[in-house]
């Protein structure tokens, strides 16, 4: 999901990239904030979350430690402060990360303490319940907790992205919550608490939920960090983003929540909005799913690859608004590896390339082998224009290379759901995958990358596994140092370009029209609703 890491990192963010104003004059409702999503929800339990959709809502609900501003900079929330070595919260060994918590409270008027973050943690390292990644948190050795407002993490070894990714901006952004409700549970899989969380501790509580329809939050009054200026925020669910730009319009939404940059044409100028844009750690790729036998061939993927023109891509579904990637890491971020150069379209390449691997061309043109035609599935999800009109033009372009594509489309939450819920990237059922990611503030890039990661165990959906990435990746995980980590992500970056798990198309900058009299939206690079308890409209 999206998905953050050493402080020295989040000098060189700027997340939030600036607002052009179109014009003004919206017909809002005055405290009412109406956002439309894309995206059906499943749970509204934090913890079983899978996308950028579930950690909007997540936020809205509950807090973690340690969040970001709109610059990336570490804020904290439920800590009074960021562990640093400076303050003493890193040992000097780098073994044991010490939190102190602010005086807040659940919904119910019980204090959240040090109990609930220990608790959360063992709920996640409890296998009977279906998280779908337990990376940082399987780190960590024990928990202490000397009082209520006190927790001491004890590591098994140093872990350079903890203190940003421990109930964090990570690229599985978890949050606490209350163990006096749930420990009573061996798992919280189906709990009626995943469809009415009716304790809390965010700016907002759960007032009602029509499943596929809309779901309604009312200010938490007593919400630690202020009494959100706000008086409700609708969640409306609507599954065509048209439909949505349309609402826009006439001013029936307040906010586009992750608008498909393929919209920035219909958006641009919408009287009473304007477009916010936001910088991520994140990207949009063409997944391969290695596992495959088709796709275990090197020179398939590298065919693939020169099949593809990125730049043709990005003109056509964002408009020039996005960056032609390399890999994984975006170019703003201080690990970016600046000698990774993109590989140009070459379909004489791409047919020498099949030629070797045993593939020639059949009576159609599709390359073939002992009768057997090169045939792959592409899956995405169909909420996203952008998604539909790019599998489109990838299809296309395998085409012309001699590969046959057949697309086949998923809901977001079938797409990216825990293998439990028969998740299709999770379960290894596709072959060509186009998704989005969107990382933490850290460049912490394991989850997808490590073999300990491959579902059901993480996020490597890509069933990419190479010792020498795993040893990169060790050494950026196991260092505080910003040179010593900067080396090795250079040398992952590297291994990905040759290896080719995936096709990183663009980085991504977030696109969020919204209405012009929507203050304090402040994004930071991975979490909206971080700060929304200051929003106002």
């Amino acid at each position: 999901m999206r998905t953050v890491y050493v402080l020295a990192a989040l000098a060189a963010i700027t997340a939030f990239s600036g607002c052009t104003k179109v014009s003004d004059g919206a017909n809002h409702i005055p405290g009412v904030l109406r956002v439309a999503i894309h995206q059906d929800v499943l749970s509204l339990n934090p913890l079983l979350g899978t996308t950028t959709t579930d950690n909007l809502l997540a936020k809205l609900l509950f807090e973690p430690l340690i969040s970001a501003d709109d610059k990336g900079n570490p804020f904290p929330i439920l800590a009074s402060n960021v562990p640093s070595t400076e303050n003493g919260g890193i040992s000097a060994d780098g073994l044991t990360i010490t939190y102190h918590l602010r005086s807040a409270k659940w919904t119910d008027g019980q204090p959240v303490t040090a109990h609930d973050v220990k608790w959360t943690w063992q709920a996640i390292m409890n296998h009977n319940n279906n998280v779908i990644s337990r990376h940082v948190y399987d780190d960590i050795a024990s928990i202490d907790t000397p009082d209520d407002r006190t927790i001491v993490v004890h590591l098994i070894k140093k872990f350079g992205p903890f203190v940003n990714s421990f109930f964090a901006e990570s690229d599985t952004p978890y949050v606490v919550l209350p163990a006096h409700v749930l420990q009573k549970y061996p798992n919280f899989n189906t709990i009626p608490f995943n469809q009415d969380p009716n304790v809390t501790d965010g700016p907002f509580t759960l007032i009602k939920w029509a499943h596929n329809d809309r779901i309604t939050f009312a200010p938490n009054a007593h919400f630690f960090l202020g009494t959100p200026k706000l008086k409700e925020v609708i969640i409306e669910e609507i599954s065509d983003e048209n439909t949505s730009v349309n609402l826009l319009r006439t001013h029936d939404v307040d906010w586009i929540f992750e608008a498909s940059p393929q919209l920035y044409r219909l958006v641009e100028n919408v009287p009473g909005t304007k477009l916010a844009w936001v910088s991520v750690n994140g990207y949009e790729t063409l997944g391969l799913n290695m596992a495959r036998p088709l796709l275990s061939d090197l020179r398939v993927r590298e065919a693939i690859q020169y099949a593809l023109n990125k730049q043709e891509i990005i003109d056509k579904l964002t408009y020039g608004q996005m960056m032609l990637a390399t890999e994984d890491l975006p170019r703003w971020m201080w690990a970016f590896n600046p000698h990774i150069q993109p590989v140009p379209e070459n379909l004489t390449e791409a047919r020498a390339l099949l030629s070797q691997a045993g593939w020639s061309p059949g009576p159609d043109g599709i390359m073939q082998k002992n009768g057997t035609k090169l045939s792959l599935e592409l899956v995405a999800t169909n909420s996203s224009a952008t998604s539909r009109e790019a599998t489109v033009q990838i299809q296309q372009m395998l085409h012309n290379a001699g590969i046959e594509v057949d697309i086949r489309f998923y809901t977001a939450q079938q797409l990216f759901a825990t293998p439990a819920e028969g998740g299709i990237l999770q379960l290894g059922k596709y072959d060509l995958t186009f998704n989005g990611w969107f990382a933490g503030i850290d460049p912490d890039d394991s989850t997808g990358l490590m073999c300990k990661y491959i579902p059901p165990n993480g996020w490597n959906s890509t069933r990419y596994c190479n010792p020498e990435m795993d040893n990169a990746q060790n050494i950026a995980l196991g260092n505080y140092d910003k040179h010593t980590r900067t080396a090795a992500y250079y040398k992952i970056q590297e291994l990905q370009a040759h290896d080719i798990p995936a096709i990183y198309l663009w980085w991504v900058r977030q696109m969020h029209p919204i209405s012009t009299a929507f203050k304090g939206f402040d994004p930071n690079p991975v979490t909206e609703s971080w700060n929304a308890w200051e929003w106002s409209i």
